[in-house]
């Protein structure tokens, strides 16, 4: 890449080949970078000033195959996405980690419909294989627009498509947002796609994950505020924090009828290419299960945290879980009646998410391993029944 030479001749952080690099990744798929590409970029890399943080984020993703330590975060680029949180503290105010929530998913959802229109108006070359026919474009326009609807109300951008077209409706909903996204924003989505191959279909999957990643983000963040409640007896709120963790789950439900769009032909030309990178190395999904209870010696022992060896330590140094700290509380019958009630509901949520991951799981590997050296869809079956909570009420 000339541009990048160009670079590398006068290197300035300031005026690096952002959009070149990201479009010349995407022509390939990272899996197929061509050397040259790749020793020009670890050069560039390696030149870097001490302090330069975002860049080096950056180099890192589009060389973690190239330094052999491709995984599910860096797949994902979960490092430069904004997820929801509460500034690394437990905190009872979880309301701009859920406003963190709306605005990212609405981001990654409308880039993704971009996408899919450009696709079909022809209007884009990029991840050229196995393009989807009209009517499937159209289905996933048509859930995406239905999945947006309530985050939009929220954030005051009411979906007012009239089209009875679903294209034409996405397409309009797109420019609304359009309007208002920053120059940040627009680098983020840029620097958090950077598929391995080149079929059509993987920018809808990675999408979809780091939407389901934002999700289990902002359980976590409601989890731990039901954790804080919990210990101070605070019965009704433990109960809210709780039910607001599981409409959050519930809210992501339709992402399930999204990815199912997806050809199982596509799916499996580019998994060929993601050995390393398993779902079961969400570090967020793994820290609500181990924050609604302390796993089971044999779980904690397997591959799932063996994935997450950072989840695993937080457990064994004593992380306080909702099982405990409601255990230890002193509540009253109706205060139980209520916890019941509420852990139950979100308990329902997280086992129904269990069960439609695996049954796509099903649907598009059957019974082969999974590429993260993992057992694949055999663990999933494994946990797909694994209780939530241990009942903390004698």
């Amino acid at each position: 890449m000339v541009s990048l030479q160009n670079w590398l001749a006068a290197p300035s952080v300031t005026n690096f080949p952002l959009g070149p690099v990201v479009e010349a990744v995407r022509r390939t798929g990272k899996h197929f970078i061509p050397d040259a590409l790749l020793a020009d970029l670890a050069a560039a890399r390696m030149g870097l000033p001490a302090d330069e943080e975002r860049l080096r984020r950056f180099l890192n993703t589009v060389l973690d195959k190239h330094d052999k330590r491709f995984d599910n975060p860096t797949y994902l680029a979960l490092h430069d996405l904004p997820l929801p949180s509460t500034a690394g503290r437990c905190s009872l105010d979880t309301s701009g980690a859920e406003r963190q929530r709306d605005r990212l998913i609405t981001l990654l959802i409308t880039d993704l419909l971009r996408f899919e229109i450009a696709a079909c108006d022809g209007t884009t070359d990029l991840l050229p294989l196995l393009r989807p026919s009209r009517k499937t474009t159209a289905k996933r326009c048509t859930l995406a627009v239905r999945l947006l609807r309530d985050v939009l109300s929220r954030l005051g951008l009411e979906d007012s498509a009239a089209h009875r077209d679903p294209i034409e409706a996405a397409r309009e909903l797109c420019a609304k947002i359009e309007l208002e996204v920053t120059e940040e924003e627009h680098r983020m989505l840029a620097v958090t796609m950077l598929p391995v191959h080149t079929a059509h279909d993987e920018y809808l999957f990675i999408r979809v994950l780091q939407c389901y990643e934002t999700t289990f983000a902002l359980v976590v963040a409601q989890l731990r505020a039901a954790i804080l409640t919990a210990k101070s007896g605070n019965a009704a709120r433990t109960a809210d924090s709780l039910h607001a963790a599981a409409r959050t789950m519930d809210a992501a439900a339709p992402l399930f009828s999204l990815v199912a769009t997806m050809q199982v032909e596509a799916f499996m030309i580019f998994r060929e290419y993601t050995d390393g990178a398993s779902a079961i190395q969400s570090r967020s999904y793994k820290t609500i299960e181990s924050l609604c209870r302390r796993p089971d010696a044999a779980r904690l022992a397997g591959p799932g945290y063996d994935a997450t060896p950072e989840v695993r330590e937080q457990v064994t140094a004593g992380q306080p879980n909702l099982s405990d700290a409601i255990k230890q509380g002193a509540f009253s019958p109706s205060d139980v009646a209520d916890l019941r009630a509420a852990m139950k509901v979100f308990e329902t949520e997280l086992l129904e998410w269990r069960k439609t991951h695996y049954s796509i799981a099903m649907r598009m590997l059957g019974m082969k391993r999974g590429t993260g050296y993992t057992a694949g869809v055999p663990y999933l079956a494994e946990g797909k029944d694994v209780p939530v909570f241990k009942c903390p009420f004698a």
